[in-house]
């Protein structure tokens, strides 16, 4: 139900019922903007787009606040959206209603975060917005999200640049005999640092030199860290030791002895590892000591893999023991490190008919032909 009445003041006063008999109005000087609001009300409710205007008046840190509890993150993403959210998002936007949000307050945002943030954390705080108002939308909160073409472009991936096998002796060197096996494992088996934190002594097979990774070390805010399924579905597997994992890792326990259900790696308390505590006390000042202060735990990993390219492993095989989602992201990541095809074409060529490249160069035939 929907009218208008000229007030003695001479403006027109619009009002109208919502679904729920709540009544709305407004005021305008002239009867045509109060019959095109009117009109533009009626349109959407019969749409079925219609957003009640008190809806809108939410803050966005209120509704945020309601937003993330009932999102379905891993523990580690809901510790970098947290993150994202205190230190970026709501200091520039939490005060504001979510419907006086404009695209150009969207855009002048993304802009500061690009000037002061990598590209791609850049990106994933913009991805992070788009979705918290997209969700607004679908919760009947807004008629239409301010985020509309906002979120930069993916940036270009950097290629890949692996250790050297010296700079992973060095490494291994540098590192305190507690956690000697732990720069070994991402070395050699390829391990994230979360798997190796969260590393039970019953899923190292010695017999069968293999490790079963089922879990990882995860932080939460605000909690202290706990055990939960690894980072993927594909990424709980089965990762084959070397020689080199099986001695680190037997020495390792012959030093620090441990039940079938403790961690392999604790603190000196007995208690697991922190990761950020493991980052700064003991990954930091080793790789200083080792002479490669821009090193990271994860180009283990990398090396690990470019191990088994150089060795010509598959694509799926390297996939299974990184344990990557999919293949393709094994790809996106390692494909420079492959032969291309015009390089294994030249081999193959090279391989059958090398020999009457000396004959065309020297006129002088080579032995057998």
């Amino acid at each position: 139900m929907a009218n208008m009445q000229r007030r003695p003041d001479g403006r027109w006063r619009a009002r109208y019922r919502d679904h729920d008999g709540r009544e709305h109005a407004r005021h305008f000087d002239r009867k045509i903007d109060a019959q095109r609001w009117l009109d533009a009300i009626t349109a959407s409710m019969v749409r079925g787009d219609y957003v009640d205007p008190r809806l809108g008046r939410t803050s966005v840190c209120q509704y945020v606040d309601l937003w993330l509890p009932a999102q379905p993150l891993r523990d580690t993403s809901r510790r970098a959206y947290d993150s994202y959210l205190r230190n970026h998002v709501l200091p520039a936007l939490g005060d504001q209603r979510l419907a006086s949000v404009t695209r150009t307050q969207v855009l002048a945002f993304r802009r500061e975060l690009e000037e002061r943030l990598a590209p791609i954390t850049a990106r994933h705080v913009m991805v992070m917005v788009a979705g918290i108002f997209a969700d607004a939308v679908t919760d009947g909160m807004l008629a239409r999200s301010p985020c509309t073409d906002t979120v930069p472009r993916r940036p270009p991936r950097r290629s890949v640049v692996p250790l050297t096998v010296d700079e992973v002796d060095a490494l291994i060197a540098a590192a305190p005999q507690r956690y000697r096996a732990m720069v070994v494992l991402g070395a050699a088996c390829g391990l994230r640092l979360g798997e190796v934190l969260g590393l039970a002594v019953a899923s190292v097979r010695f017999d069968d030199r293999e490790i079963d990774v089922v879990q990882q070390l995860v932080l939460v805010p605000g909690r202290p860290p706990r055990l939960a399924p690894p980072k993927t579905r594909g990424s709980v597997r089965t990762v084959p030791m070397a020689e080199i994992a099986l001695a680190a890792l037997t020495d390792h326990l012959s030093a620090y002895p441990a039940d079938a259900g403790d961690l392999v790696f604790r603190s000196r308390t007995g208690t697991p590892v922190w990761p950020n505590t493991f980052n700064t006390s003991v990954w930091q000042p080793l790789r200083r000591r080792a002479g490669l202060p821009a090193a990271r735990f994860h180009d283990l990993r990398h090396f690990m893999a470019s191990a088994l390219i150089r060795y010509g492993e598959s694509v799926k095989t390297v996939s299974a023991v990184l344990g990557h989602s999919d293949e393709t992201e094994t790809l996106r990541t390692y494909s420079h490190l492959w032969p291309d095809a015009d390089a294994r074409t030249r081999a193959a060529v090279d391989a059958v008919l090398g020999p009457r490249a000396d004959y065309l160069r020297t006129g002088h035939p080579a032995h057998g032909l």
